[in-house]
């Protein structure tokens, strides 16, 4: 298993964008209803610190997800947008969960 968490800071005016580009990335991962895929993104009360939390059964399940033409949309968009806190990645340890991850 790999759990990724990455939190960035958007510009204020990028922000309802950010979330519009992020709505598109879990729709297709919806679409795709792959079950060693479990992401999600989650908003700060500042409304536009970012908090995303991948968990994937392996590395191969994340490269599905780095191979959705929305998420390298989502991503370079990103990057264009000059955030103000650049993204910062963390590999994370389960210590436990209330339900199964993976079925």
């Amino acid at each position: 298993m790999k759990i990724v968490k990455v939190t960035y800071t958007t510009q204020a005016d990028y922000a309802e964008q950010n979330r519009a580009n992020i709505t598109v990335v879990m729709h297709d991962l919806q679409a795709l209803n792959n079950p060693a895929i479990n992401y999600t993104t989650c908003i700060c009360p500042d409304g536009k610190t970012f908090i995303h939390t991948a968990f994937f059964q392996s590395d191969e399940d994340q490269k599905i997800l780095f191979n959705l033409a929305s998420f390298q949309y989502f991503q370079s968009a990103l990057k264009a947008s000059g955030p103000e806190e650049g993204p910062k990645q963390e590999l994370l340890t389960l210590v436990g969960s209330s339900k199964p991850l993976f079925n």
